[in-house]
């Protein structure tokens, strides 16, 4: 009945362009551009941002603003491409880097290659496209009023309002311009640091950030509540567990560690112990969301399964899906070739597990971002699950050692990939519906997006790990070290489960305390340097939002709006030079690399990077309340 009642903005029996030559070229572009700068992001402080929006509104910039052409569905299928990238880095990010860092520990073990890389992102990518189409009519369509789909409504209300994309579109970009020039002048020319620190010596423990302007955009994106938890981690790793293992230890050894803990400096105490206690509080922060999303879940796969595949017979434009012989036999060949391929590690039994896993978590992957939003989408916990089970498995059934561990990831990949980008497609279908987009063309953009996205990070993975390695200060892949974990945990046994047991025992802590687990437990598990300039952003928009000055709730929300916008563009920007650097990394000039040559040796020190960084939060403030001309 309420289907009846919808009437979408472009109706049915209107025709406009959609998926064209323009908007594939640019939602390409969009989905290469951020999917590797979230894998970037991701990769250094094991977060990501949604890309609709920013893809949304650079798409009106392009096409409404500079080549002049009036089409909403045009637009919204560049976002929708866009963000496809975006997403299957995000799930890529969780585990891949896992198959790296085995490699840099063990001559035995290869390095996978691209097209290893390429591959499994692909399969995955197809899949999570494939398991959403069909739950759309179940999922979209029959509960419209009643999952709200918060990323994908807040979108479809951009496009709407697409009289607005020439100012937005302006801030999106300056700050991609101003974050990327900022991050070649720190990282690129080095002309001061871009993390400083302070050792505290009568607590043996230190302070500092990284005055980097992704990490400010993140915890602006995030908002105060968020950053607070994220911060709090990292001031109990920093401020107590620290301290106190230093006055405790004394001159000890003590597993895992190979030095006396007196011998120890922050940072090392951090690497050697902290670290772990903050993956045990993760892993069970994951746990709990998923847990507390049970009689959720069972609802929503029962739902699901009752609605799959139904779709109106109605032949309208808006009510076609791609054909469902195509998305089982699809979904039927990817398995096989899963399977079949001889460069992917994966035995029959982890094919059938990711088929399973893979359904299974989409469907609650798709109808989660419907209820809470991507931001809130447990996807660590359903991979650490999913880790457990298959790591297990593979272990009764045979596969041990080195050769089980990366079947294990590939199988972990492949299903993280898979959930992020059901959650992603659900999304952009919801946003089509709103504004009257046609599903099969928007089903046949993901997939556009999802192949080049592959291509991509597979070559962004390996210049990455040539560049810096992950693991190491500048790429520390927190979410992959913890798969890493687990896997090796499971199978071999080598985990010093006193250190998880202690971070189980803070996450059941915070849960009783009735704080969110995941964001505080991530805050402990990350650098303080890291933690400390995301909640910096939560405080920036925090003060926007709450000022008295304002003379109505509209210009306060159109000042954090703005906000919003800017800092994905500096996200993005950050990222896309972080890329750039990596390139120069390992191109050799002389004695060195070109990285080595460009750099000028004029550091300014920690005043320079204060300096630096108080312009880039005092652009935040004059981009949230500048004003559109017009």
């Amino acid at each position: 009945m309420e289907k009846k009642e919808f009437k979408p903005f472009i109706p049915a029996n209107k025709v406009m362009p959609e998926l064209t030559v323009t908007s594939i070229i640019l939602g390409l572009i969009l989905a290469v551009v951020f999917g590797a700068a979230n894998a970037y992001l991701g990769l250094r402080v094991g977060m990501t941002i949604s890309a609709s929006i920013p893809a949304a509104v650079i798409s009106m910039g392009i096409i409404r603003v500079i080549m002049k052409r009036n089409s909403i569905l045009e637009n919204n299928m560049v976002q929708t491409i866009g963000s496809a990238g975006e997403s299957l880095a995000a799930g890529a990010i969780f585990t891949i880097p896992a198959l790296f860092m085995w490699a840099a520990e063990s001559s035995s073990v290869a390095v996978p290659s691209f097209w290893n890389i390429a591959i499994i992102a692909l399969f995955g990518g197809i899949l999570g496209v494939l398991f959403m189409i069909p739950l759309r009519n179940a999922l979209i369509v029959k509960e419209h009023g009643v999952l709200p789909f918060p990323e994908g409504t807040a979108c479809a209300e951009v496009l709407l309002a697409g009289e607005e994309g020439g100012h937005k579109t302006k801030i999106v970009f300056s700050g991609l311009g101003i974050a990327a020039l900022y991050k070649f002048i720190t990282d690129g020319i080095k002309l001061f640091p871009s993390e400083i620190a302070w050792k505290i010596k009568s607590l043996k423990t230190g302070f500092g950030l990284d005055v980097l302007p992704a990490l400010t955009g993140v915890g602006y994106i995030c908002g105060l509540k968020i950053s607070s938890y994220i911060f709090a981690g990292g001031v109990l790793g920093w401020f107590v567990l620290i301290p106190a293992i230093s006055l405790f230890g004394g001159e000890s050894l003590i597993a895992p560690g190979t030095s006396l803990i007196g011998e120890m400096g922050a940072d090392s105490i951090w690497s050697t112990y902290i670290r772990y206690i903050g993956a045990g509080a993760v892993a069970a922060g994951g746990i709990f969301s998923l847990i507390k999303s049970l009689p959720l879940i069972i609802s929503t796969f029962g739902k699901a399964i009752k609605g799959f595949g139904k779709s109106s017979e109605s032949s309208e434009r808006t009510e076609k899906d791609m054909p469902m012989i195509f998305v089982l036999g699809g979904s039927l060949v990817i398995a096989l070739l899963i399977w079949l391929v001889p460069s992917i590690p994966v035995p029959f039994l982890g094919a059938l597990l990711i088929v399973v896993f893979g359904f299974f978590f989409a469907t609650v992957s798709s109808r989660m971002v419907g209820l809470v939003g991507s931001s809130n989408n447990p996807i660590s916990g359903m991979i650490i699950a999913t880790l457990l089970i298959v790591t297990l498995a593979l272990k009764a059934a045979g596969f041990e050692g080195y050769s089980g561990m990366a079947s294990a990831i590939c199988i972990g990949t492949i299903v993280s990939i898979v959930t992020a980008m059901a959650g992603d497609t659900s999304q952009d279908l919801k946003t089509g519906y709103i504004v009257g987009a046609t599903p099969i063309k928007q089903q046949i953009g993901e997939i556009l997006g999802a192949v080049v996205a592959a291509i991509a990070i597979g070559g962004i993975m390996y210049l990455l790990n040539s560049a810096w390695g992950f693991g190491s200060a500048e790429l520390p892949a927190p979410q992959a070290t913890l798969m890493k974990l687990v896997v090796e945990g499971v199978m071999g046994g080598t985990l010093p489960w006193g250190l998880i047991v202690c971070g189980v025992g803070i996450a059941v802590v915070i849960e009783i305390l009735g704080i969110p687990v995941l964001p505080f437990a991530v805050g402990l598990y990350l650098p303080i340097y890291l933690s400390a300039p995301i909640f910096i952003g939560g405080l920036i928009r925090w003060f926007i939002e709450n000022r008295k000055s304002a003379k109505s709730e509209e210009e306060k929300k159109e000042a954090a709006d703005n906000g919003v916008l800017y800092c994905s563009g500096m996200i993005a920007g950050e990222g896309l030079i972080g890329i750039l650097l990596a390139v120069f990394a390992v191109i050799p000039m002389g004695n060195g690399s070109l990285a080595d040559k460009i750099n000028l040796g004029l550091p300014l020190g920690n005043i320079g990077s204060l300096i630096f960084f108080g312009l880039i939060i005092a652009s935040i403030f004059y981009f949230s309340f500048k004003k559109d001309k017009k």
